[in-house]
């Protein structure tokens, strides 16, 4: 990892080749990460999982067109593609993807359907920062964390196809667990940053 100082500012640079994908697939060997959304990201991050060997699900409404798609690219329905109170239940990092209303919207059933010592996965961070419009207040027995990539969920999975990778941001907003840092910046790579 390499430190650089932007105007004043420290900024914390994580490369490949501090996370080779042994590590990554180590640190995520016990955990079943379960995206919440088949959008642009939720599909480019859980597709670029997939192809890493990540243990993954998919939580979507049943019926809908994000269900149908995932079903094209794969996910069966009842093992890989479950509706969302399954799929929070069975994870341990828990990506949540849905759009910015949407995740207001199904906040209710992730929070209830949630375990101690899950990981909350953000892609961007308004639902958590503006809490008091969104509703979305992590419960403190979990670790909340984003990694943020730096282009869409269409670019995430193309360049993850030509063996590239994107630029991310990562942060960890609540460490429940002690191992908040080393799951996001695993993710991070995992999702194809």
């Amino acid at each position: 990892m390499k430190t650089i100082s932007i105007d004043g500012h420290e900024e914390h640079i994580v490369e490949r080749s501090d996370w080779p994908m042994e590590k990554v697939r180590e640190t995520l060997k016990d955990e079943t990460v379960a995206v919440i959304g088949y959008g642009v990201q939720g599909r480019g991050q859980s597709l670029n999982m997939k192809d890493n060997g990540i243990k993954v699900i998919i939580g979507l409404r049943e019926g809908g067109h994000s269900w149908k798609l995932a079903q094209e690219d794969g996910w069966v329905p009842g093992e890989t593609l479950l509706p969302i109170p399954e799929a929070v239940q069975k994870g341990t990092i828990i990506q949540y993807l849905l759009s910015d209303a949407g995740q207001k919207d199904a906040w209710p059933v992730v929070k209830e359907n949630l375990n101690e010592g899950d990981a909350l996965y953000f892609s961007h961070g308004f639902s958590v920062v503006f809490k008091d419009q969104t509703g979305v207040v992590p419960p403190e027995n979990v670790d909340v964390i984003l990694v943020a990539p730096k282009g869409s969920g269409t670019t995430v999975r193309r360049l993850f196809l030509e063996g590239r990778g994107i630029n991310s941001s990562y942060a960890v907003f609540q460490d429940f667990t002690g191992r908040a840092s080393d799951r996001t910046q695993a993710m991070g790579i995992a999702v194809g940053s």
